[in-house]
């Protein structure tokens, strides 16, 4: 009842009544009503209406406004943190130098308040949203805080009075339960309702959330209040449960219990009644982690794959659950105690709507409320994951789940708190298990049927869309922090866990070689099983090593080697592996392996660990190197194209695992265990195990020919390349074997560079990060700008001529390439093999250059840094006789020219020798005495130590050949030999022997290597390589055969030195005495043996004479057997090589002749026509026709009527002229609010105010031709000079008509490109038939009078009318009016016409006349053309067909004196524009155009000359109007004091008198603009001023008349400096002949009048003085015109990009007053507008196309604000030119992706500048396409 009442008064009222009412001691009653009131206003069933809202305003504030009660909460804000909250797209600054946390972040006003100079930051564009960290010194350095959040605010805020939130801590308790009241009510389960529901509810919601929102923008104050209202849990027990009575909120209590059930989760009262009643699976028990959904979950994994054994991984995975996890509570419990809990629980029901999320994250600057809610998160975190895996959002939820866990666990403080106090770790780590454990499938490695191991489902949604990546991201971000990695690591059930989270990824994505037929599906799985290891996996990993990095964490790595064995071993157990991997199988994920070898890496480098405490048994060894070692034999099957039947997705694999983000976390690891692993275990065994895996034991034989029984033999090469790289790679690699980080980066650094030269951002992108982070500084480590200035030198970004932009790049410095360059290094880091060409190109034309050698370069070799005493072992491999004997058989191989041996081979064989050279074995007695006995019985080499073995000769091998090789021919030709008793055993049956040892591996190794060789030749193979692999239908049998060789491995080297350098005597004795290895650094073959030689010889006498006496006896250079085919085919091969070399020289030189051919004639085709012109001047008449080249049938010929030849142009409709302003200086963009850009003053606006104003008083026809449209806008023509035949070109349109494959260009609409050159064109311009120029006559001076021209050329145009009828009598070739030509001409013209916007046509009152149409055809030449005559011709003929008005014809009125024709006008129609008035230039185009063609140059100069007066006649006007009044009176007496001087019509005094007493007769023309005047004129006008402006005020009409005579008649154009201009000028044209040209000339002194001047300036200004109705002020405007104007600018731009892009990214654009998405900015005019936006379009074009036509003539310039680009937009087509913008290292940053500070580059601003106004944007830039009206 009383509610009612209360209800009924006005707000305001209640409020205070119910305040002061609280206020008492006693206030029961206020609370009974207060409480009433809130029932009926906040009553659940009401919905959410406005009018709940006003009330609950006018409540908290008591009876004052809501405004006034905000600010008086906001006076007491004591908040010391920014905590501003944004959401994604929002762009925000990161800074690295102040950041403690990587992911701490700035809003753009704390970054721009705080102080950043010199720091590395970047600004970055928010992905999942963030809060800003500016005043938390948890996060970041307080240097880094801005002004306002530096000082601690919070300690000189006073403290609030009591009563001002007394009402907000009574009211909102229930505003909140009514929000929960809702969420409980709308929630239904996702399966019953469609996911809008859901929406539905947070719709009507928003309101009330939107209110929270506010109430955490009000600051501290506020934020305490709310918050113990949310921690509060006595509140929540009153509110929550429901009273008694009430029972909707009885019901609403229990919908919140269904939820939290359905939910899988428990609330704990139940929990202990009825936990054995929930249905559990059978067989789990209580420990069963997933309550009610384990048995669901089962059920949809088997809908979903159908799979075979399914039931069995079900189960499985039922056992794996039940035993791994820690504590089950942590899955399926969860007790809501307060308000923030239920909450947090509806936003997670909910899948985080956005603004529940802001709310919650705007309270975090509290304290109290941080830490609670950090707790509260944690405990949902569990339901978190189940929500997300279940969700079909999961990309936007994850993003929402890290915006906000990110703001809670980068905060070391806090996380350490919640780790100790809620068990973080133990949750995340169980959590992550069991979203893994939703889809594990059986693994296929290995034992395929007993396997039980399993393995994640890469094909599985939840790896493929990364769904686990919010919670990996999470735990990463918390073993950042160095208190929660300790004690992770100490934990040791935790670190267990956590391996066997690591093997579900051990072994994943299992690769099958196909064999048969080409894989039908490619599966893309590869991705998501990169992804997942590095992600789930290595980042982990690198986080926890980041704490193992002194002495005093040496038992963290012990516990960690331990663990990852233990596991190791089980997997192993699992897969079911005993010693031979299985065959065609490859998996690259080894996360275990991996996991082992980086801590054995870090304990050895850092902790001082020694490696033998941290390794298991010898046996375990063989066992972890198996597998590491088949994926890099599998890389280089890859590369031999054996896997090609799986597609290219394995190509891809390879390619993923050695690139830049992943290697250092999958091959760099993978090769360390390698180099562990052989380091320790027996050499021999090792290398036999290494060639086996690639497959190329049965290569390595004496033998010519041998059986491979697993290879094809093209790929025998490639792999055997690949086995020999690889042990390359593993004996000199040093990247974890002793190199300091600063030489690793410096290592990474120098191979990339040595690929090509790389920009700033992609060498960033390309070194591993790992070992070095890339931001900040690491104490003690050297930094990467230093260091990259220490290899690179910067090159400054520049231009090619073609136009396109290169970036700033970094190239090595000549001392690297030669010292540092190494080519290991490349190979290992290469994703492509052609970098590793690129390098090896770069690197030849580096010694090429600074001359040290010519020819074609081996990789140099590199001396490496020396080995960790620990890793000392791993030079055994190369001092075991195993690699010997590999080694001896390659280089007889290589020297015989067997089959599939390769410069890369020798390459690498030589480059092993040097490297066992270099690291010689310690324990050796350095200088072994010479063996002596010939028929080495025990076996091929008597001792280990290279160096020994290099000189020892081998007499004898036994090998085992097919019965059709040649071996056994020559054995019938000669007796067996009698030695073969006592020679040395056969190679293959050796390596038999030794890969036999591969299946009884328990034995000693050393043992059976060494055992006798009679033993061994008795012993039976338990099953030899040869015969291993046989199919039963083998082909011819293997018989033994015996070799003699007689070779040792010095002589084969000195035999190949021979070889290569086709020499018998290559190597002298006297090379051996003056050698020093130093010398050989760089160079060939050659030079890599000599390097050898030497240093054998330097470090061993032995070595050195025995090289004496194999050079000494300077054997031949072929073996004896001259017969053997080995030679014949080097023979041949030799040859075949030389007659190929020839062969290509001949063709090559033709093709540069037919090349040349084609240059010259190209350059003739653009030359022809200017060329015919030139030769004019010779006085001999020119018969002959001008003939064309068609460039699409290439005959040649005479443009004729009936088959005319036309030139490609490119028309485009052009408004740059009209951009002009007077000033010099480009106007600024305006970057904030105060600066403005007045279109005004541009010369296409004055025109446009010029024509408007003629038109109110002059006739119609008149008025157009007396402005120049062409000022404003025109037809601009180019062509590329090439000439076709019309008729081919149309059959050449229909062709790329039908070409379905169109580049970016339209034919519809004409478009081509010019079938020669590819230039763009789209119309073709028909050129005049007949001779060059019709006689020399033409050209010739004529002595004529002026009064003779003038008639001349008056009767010329009185031809006009009759033009189209007949034939003009001076035209020698009749043209027929419908003729081919014609008709082409008038398709050009149509051409021109549709190519122009419209507004450039219809100047007049009725659009479409006649007079409109001349308008625009004269305003066509103004364009700058190349062809000017045809054009000429073909606008001249369009010209006739229009008849100007010829009872008023200009010229009559400008030569002679008319005296009749005042009263001619009837008084309705208005009168013709004054000749003052008129644009001279237009004036001489019309009479140009309108006589026959071509023109006699007399009546061309008699034109100019009359015409020239005019113009001089409007300066002095223009000149008279800008005196004062003394001046103008002062003037005008002089002149009159001239006048009767002889000459005075050339004088300018005179003639300035004269024009001033005259238009003084006009009413006022000069009073009306005094003031104007005075402003003006505030310097003296001297007579030296006045001839300048006089000068300058015809200099446009003498510019212009010059180019025309240029074009029309070849006159060279003269250039000239800029004082000289007018004279010189003027004497071009004719117009100073009569003059002195002594200095600077006069301009009156060019005058030639017909007429007298005095009457002929008389009649003139009477036009003016006639228009009584005009207002003056117009008709003085008129006069006053300024033909000056400056070249045309783009806008001028501020320096840093920054200033842009503040000021207008969040600008709301005009039209719509919305921000736009993409807004972008006209460089023309500096106009803002939506790019693509559907906001702005108008008839289905957007806003950026629609400025362009109207702005630019549908050429738009745009600088698109958000990606820092520029974009063209040309007609229909438009293309992505670059940025003007770069950073500090001169490369793009586009989408402002890396959000470096970036400056504007003056030369790109310049040439963009330039294409934009010599309109060559179509011709530079290549990458064009349509955009369909809409951007």
């Amino acid at each position: 009842m009383m509610a009612a009442s209360l209800l009924r008064r006005d707000k305001k009222s209640t409020a205070a009544h119910l305040k002061a009412d609280l206020k008492r001691t006693d206030n029961s009653s206020g609370l009974r009503q207060l409480q009433e009131l809130l029932d009926s206003v906040l009553h659940p069933e009401r919905g959410s209406d406005p009018e709940a809202l006003d009330w609950c305003k006018w409540l908290l504030a008591g009876g004052d406004g809501f405004d006034e009660f905000c600010r008086a909460v906001r006076s007491y804000d004591n908040a010391t943190l920014c905590g501003l909250v944004w959401t994604a797209n929002f762009v925000a600054y990161r800074c690295r130098t102040c950041g403690i946390s990587p992911c701490m972040s700035l809003c753009a006003e704390c970054f721009n308040n705080g102080d950043h100079t010199g720091h590395d930051f970047n600004m970055f564009r928010s992905q999942a949203g963030g809060a800003c960290d500016c005043g938390d010194g948890n996060v970041m350095r307080e240097s880094g805080f801005c002004c306002r959040h530096r000082l601690k605010t919070g300690e000189n805020v006073p403290s609030v009075p009591r009563d001002l939130l007394l009402m907000s801590e009574m009211v909102l308790p229930r505003f909140i339960i009514t929000i929960i009241q809702y969420l409980r009510d709308g929630y239904t389960e996702p399966e019953s309702a469609a996911d809008r529901d859901l929406q539905k509810v947070l719709q009507q919601l928003d309101l009330h959330i939107s209110f929270l929102e506010e109430l955490t923008k009000m600051g501290g104050a506020m934020r305490t209040v709310l918050t113990k209202i949310l921690t509060n849990q006595q509140t929540f027990k009153e509110l929550s449960m429901g009273q008694e009575e009430n029972v909707y909120a009885k019901r609403n209590y229990e919908k919140y219990l269904s939820a939290l059930k359905s939910s899988g989760l428990v609330s704990v009262e139940e929990k202990g009644a009825g936990a054995g009643a929930t249905d559990t699976p059978a067989g789990a028990g209580a420990l069963s982690l997933l309550g009610a959904t384990a048995a669901a979950s089962l059920e949809d994994s088997s809908k979903e794959e159908d799979q075979d054994g399914l039931q069995g991984v079900g189960q499985r995975k039922r056992v794996k659950l039940s035993s791994t996890t820690k504590d089950p509570s942590i899955m399926d419990t969860l007790k809501h105690k307060c308000f923030l809990e239920e909450l947090l629980f509806w936003t997670i029901k909910y899948e985080f709507p956005q603004k529940m999320v802001t709310f919650l994250l705007n309270m975090l600057p509290d304290q109290d409320y941080k830490i609670t809610f950090t707790k509260t998160f944690v405990q949902h975190y569990a339901f978190i994951m189940k929500t997300l895996m279940k969700s079909h959002e999961s990309d936007t939820m994850s993003n929402r789940i890290v915006h906000i866990s990110v703001q809670l666990f980068s905060n070391e403080e806090l996380a350490r708190h919640v780790t100790e106090e809620c068990q973080l770790l133990d949750i995340m780590v169980t959590v992550l298990l069991y979203m893994m454990e939703s889809c594990l499938i059986k693994s296929e490695l290995q034992d395929e049927e007993n396997n039980r191991h399993v393995v994640v489902n890469c094909g599985e949604a939840l790896l493929k869309n990364n769904t686990y990546w919010p919670l990996v991201s999470d735990f990463i971000n918390i073993l950042s922090h160095q208190s929660v990695a300790k004690r992770f690591l100490e934990d040791h059930s935790l670190l267990l866990l956590w391996m066997s989270f690591a093997s579900f990824f051990q072994g994943m994505n299992l690769n099958k070689r196909e064999l048969n037929e080409h894989v039908e599906f490619e599966s893309q799985t590869y991705y998501a099983a990169f992804a997942a290891e590095l992600e789930a996996c290595a980042q982990p990993m690198w986080g926890l090593l980041t704490h193992c990095k002194v002495k005093e964490t040496q038992e963290y790595t012990k516990t960690v080697v331990r663990y990852c064995l233990e596991t190791l071993q089980m997997w192993f157990d699992a897969i079911g592996f005993v010693d031979e991997p299985a065959l065609n199988q490859l998996t690259f994920h080894l996360p275990l392996h991996r996991y082992y070898a980086m801590f054995l890496s870090k304990g050895v480098k850092c902790q001082g660990l020694d490696l033998d405490s941290l390794l298991p048994d010898q046996e375990m060894l063989m066992k972890i190197m198996v597998h590491p070692l088949q994926i890099q034999a599998s890389l280089s099957e890859i590369h031999s194209n054996m896997w090609v039947r799986n597609g290219l997705q394995i190509k891809g694999q390879a390619m993923t695992y050695v690139q830049s983000h992943f290697c250092n976390s999958m091959i760099d690891p993978d090769i360390y265990l390698l180099q562990v692993c052989a380091s320790r275990l027996d050499p021999d065994y090792f290398i036999s195990s290494v060639f086996e895996r690639f497959k190329v034991v049965d290569l390595l034989t004496m033998a010519s020919q041998h059986q491979n029984a697993v290879l094809d033999s093209e790929q025998e090469r490639p792999m055997l390349e690949g086995a020999l790289t690889f042990l390359v790679i593993l004996c000199s690699l040093r990247v974890h074997l002793g190199m300091s980080d600063d030489e690793i980066l410096r290592a990474e650094m120098v191979s990339q560079l040595c690929m090509n030269d790389r920009t700033h951002s992609s060498l960033l992108d390309l070194i591993p990060e790992n070992p070095n982070p890339k931001s900040g500084v690491v104490p003690g480590s050297c930094s990467f700008e230093e260091m990259l200035s220490a290899v690179a030198d910067f090159k400054a970004p520049v231009f090619e001529p073609g136009g396109s932009m290169q970036q700033g790049m970094y190239t090595p410095k000549a001392e690297v390439w030669e010292k540092e360059f190494d080519p290991i290094m490349v190979i290992l880091r290469t994703v492509y093999r052609r970098d590793v060409q690129s390098a090896m190109d770069r690197y030849a034309a580096f010694l090429k250059q600074s001359g040290i050698h010519t020819g074609n370069p081996w990789p140099p070799y590199k001396e490496r840094t020396p080995l960790h005493p620990c890793y000392r072992g791993l030079v055994r491999l190369l001092h075991c006789k195993t690699l010997h004997i590999v080694i001896f058989t390659l280089l007889y191989k290589i020297w015989m020219d067997h089959q599939n041996m390769s410069e890369h081979v020798l390459c690498m064989v030589l480059y092993l020798i040097e490297l066992g050279l270099d690291n010689p074995v310690q324990d050796d007695k350095v200088e072994e005495e010479p063996c002596i006995e010939e028929h080495c019985h025990d076996s091929w080499f008597p001792g280990t130590s290279l160096l020994s073995n290099l000189h020892h000769v081998i007499n004898f091998v036994r090998v085992r050949v097919p019965e059709t090789a040649p071996e056994r021919e020559r054995e019938r030709e000669t007796p067996a030999s009698t030695s073969s008793e006592s020679s040395t055993f056969g190679q293959n049956l050796r390596e038999a022997q030794v890969f036999s040892l591969v299946a009884e591996r328990r034995r000693k190794f050393q043992e059976i290597i060494n055992r006798s060789n009679h033993e061994a030749s008795q012993a039976v193979r338990p099953k030899s390589s040869s015969s291993r692999w046989l199919p039963p239908g083998s082909p011819p049998q293997l018989v033994t055969e015996i070799l003699e060789i007689r070779e040792s491995m010095l002589s084969l080297l000195v035999k190949l030195h021979q070889k290569l350098s086709a020499k018998q005597d290559s190597l002298s004795l006297s090379w051996l005495a003056e050698v020093d290895p130093a010398h050989h650094a760089h160079g060939d073959g050659l030079t890599a043996i000599e390097r050898i030689l030497a240093k054998a010889a330097t470090r061993s006498r032995h070595s050195k004479r025995c090289l004496q006496e194999i050079c000494g006896k300077v054997c031949p250079s072929i073996p004896l057997k001259k017969n053997s085919p080995g030679d014949k085919k080097s023979m041949d091969k030799e040859e075949r090589r030389q007659r190929a070399r020839e062969r290509q020289q001949k063709l090559l030189a033709e093709f540069a002749s037919r090349q040349k051919s084609f240059m010259e004639t190209a350059m003739d085709v653009e030359s022809t026509e200017t060329d015919a012109v030139m030769d004019m001047g010779s006085a001999e008449p020119l018969d002959s026709e001008v003939l064309y080249d068609c460039v699409i049938c290439g005959q040649s010929g005479p443009s004729t009527e009936d088959r005319p030849t036309g030139l490609v142009v490119l028309l485009q409709a052009s408004s740059v002229l009209g951009h002009r302003c007077r000033s010099d200086t480009p106007k600024r963009l305006p970057t904030t609010d105060e600066e403005h850009i007045y279109p005004e003053d541009t010369c296409g606006a004055t025109h446009d105010v010029r024509l408007s104003l003629m038109q109110r008083y002059f006739k119609d026809s008149s008025c157009l031709q007396s402005v120049s449209v062409g000022w404003d806008g025109g037809v601009y023509v180019q062509t590329c000079g090439h000439t076709l035949h019309i008729d081919c070109h149309k059959s050449y349109m229909e062709s790329l008509r039908n070409d379905q494959v169109l580049q970016g260009f339209s034919v519809d609409k004409g478009e081509f490109t010019c079938p020669l050159c590819r230039q763009f064109a789209n119309s073709v311009l028909p050129c005049r038939p007949g001779r060059g120029m019709e006689t020399g006559a033409w050209h010739t001076p004529s002595n004529k009078s002026m009064s003779t021209l003038v008639k001349e050329v008056e009767d010329l145009q009185e031809q006009l009318g009759i033009f189209p009828v007949r034939a003009s009598l001076k035209q020698r070739d009749p043209i027929l009016v419908e003729s081919n030509l014609s008709k082409e001409m008038e398709s050009v013209i149509k051409d021109i016409k549709s190519t122009t916007q419209k507004k450039y046509m219809d100047y007049g009152k009725n659009p479409g006349s006649p007079d409109n149409d001349f308008l625009f055809m004269y305003s066509v030449p103004f364009s700058d053309t190349l062809e000017i005559r045809s054009l000429f011709h073909v606008l001249a003929m369009h010209m006739r067909l229009y008849s100007i008005d010829s009872a008023y014809n200009p010229w009559t009125r400008l030569t002679q004196s008319t005296h009749t024709r005042d009263n001619e006008y009837c008084d309705d129609e208005r009168p013709e524009v004054p000749m003052l008035f008129r644009d001279v230039p237009s004036l001489l185009i019309i009479f140009i155009l309108t006589m026959p063609q071509p023109l006699r140059k007399e009546h061309f100069t008699c034109v100019v000359k009359v015409l020239y007066s005019l113009q001089y006649t409007q300066a002095l006007a223009a000149l008279s109007i800008r005196f004062s009044r003394e001046e103008r009176l002062a003037w005008s007496n002089t002149g009159a004091a001239k006048k009767n001087t002889p000459n005075s019509d050339k004088s300018w005094e005179s003639l300035l008198g004269h024009m001033i007493s005259e238009l003084t007769k006009a009413k006022d023309v000069y009073d009306t603009n005094s003031e104007e005047t005075l402003v003006l004129s505030s310097s003296v006008w001297s007579p030296q001023s006045i001839e300048f402006s006089l000068q300058q005020f015809c200099l446009p009409f003498l510019r212009l008349s010059c180019l025309l005579q240029h074009h029309l008649y070849g006159d060279g154009l003269p250039g000239c400096l800029v004082e000289e201009e007018f004279s010189l000028l003027a004497g071009c044209l004719g117009l100073s002949g009569s003059v002195q040209s002594s200095g600077a000339s006069s301009s009156a002194a060019c005058l030639e009048w017909n007429l007298n001047a005095i009457d002929l300036i008389s009649q003139w200004c009477s036009e003016v003085i006639a228009l009584s109705d005009t207002p003056t002020q117009q008709s003085v405007s008129l006069l006053g015109q300024d033909l000056q104007w400056a070249a045309p600018r783009l806008l001028h731009l501020p320096d840093n990009y920054n200033t842009i892009f503040q000021y207008y990214h969040r600008k709301s654009c005009t039209s719509c007053g919305k921000t736009p998405k993409d807004p972008a900015l006209c460089l023309v005019c500096g106009a803002f507008v939506c790019l693509k936006g559907h906001c702005c379009k108008q008839q289905g074009v957007c806003e950026c196309v629609l400025h362009s036509q109207h702005c630019g003539a549908a050429t738009g310039i745009f600088l698109l604000i958000n990606a820092s680009v520029i974009i063209i937009i040309r007609g229909h087509r438009f293309c992505l030119w670059g940025s003007v913008y770069l950073d500090a290292h001169g490369e793009e940053d586009r989408d402002l992706r890396r959000g470096k500070p970036l400056y504007l580059c003056e030369e790109r601003y310049r040439v963009l500048e330039q294409q934009w106004v010599s309109h060559t944007f179509d011709h530079i830039n290549k990458r064009w396409g349509p955009h369909y009206n809409g951007l």
